[in-house]
């Protein structure tokens, strides 16, 4: 029925993580196909991902924005952009850094711009914030209170065991949340 690519670089292993749950959370909806691409790869000939009815793009935040791998990975769609073959196709996005904020919104916004430039439709993340009330916690969905995508934090002195489940299980919420637009979308005719 439909297919989502979830395209990802990841330094440290975090943000594999994030789109492992991120795919997923998508392919938990039946009829959704889920292939995830690592930026580094896919960027040699991103026109592999012309197919994908959605696109869910994920880097670190390094230094207060995506990695220079992902940010090669977008240099190389520019001939797809070209031609706007992209254009029409929903899109997301999800970081992770090892502040609380990391200026990951950021990251974020970039990739969001990014979709936009090729004409894309962007799917935020549609939780509220879960840590916001004096009886959320660290363990609730959306903790580190984003909407534009799926935030993560992860210390640096710890690699993904550290992670929070609740910052998974808040990537995989955003996979599902793409897959239901996917199905929404061309059950319009789109």
């Amino acid at each position: 029925m439909g297919s989502i690519g979830v395209v990802y670089d990841s330094g440290y292993g975090h943000t594999a993580a994030q789109a492992r749950a991120v795919g997923e959370g998508a392919a938990s909806l039946p009829g959704i196909d889920v292939a995830l691409y690592f930026a580094e790869e896919v960027a040699a000939d991103p026109r592999q991902l012309d197919d994908c009815d959605a696109l869910i793009f994920g880097t670190p935040t390094y230094m207060g924005s995506g990695s220079a791998v992902f940010k090669t990975f977008m240099e190389a769609s520019s001939k797809i952009w070209l031609r706007q073959g992209w254009k029409g196709k929903l899109a997301a996005g999800f970081t992770n850094s090892s502040g609380h904020s990391g200026d990951k919104l950021n990251t974020l916004t970039q990739l969001w711009l990014f979709a936009m430039q090729h004409g894309m439709v962007w799917i935020g993340l549609g939780l509220l914030d879960g840590n916001g009330r004096s009886t959320g916690s660290d363990f609730e969905l959306n903790r580190l209170g984003a909407y534009a995508g799926a935030m993560s934090q992860s210390n640096s002195d710890q690699g993904i065991e550290g992670m929070r489940d609740s910052d998974l299980r808040t990537a995989s919420a955003l996979g599902e949340r793409v897959a239901g637009q996917v199905v929404s979308w061309q059950g319009v005719g789109h």
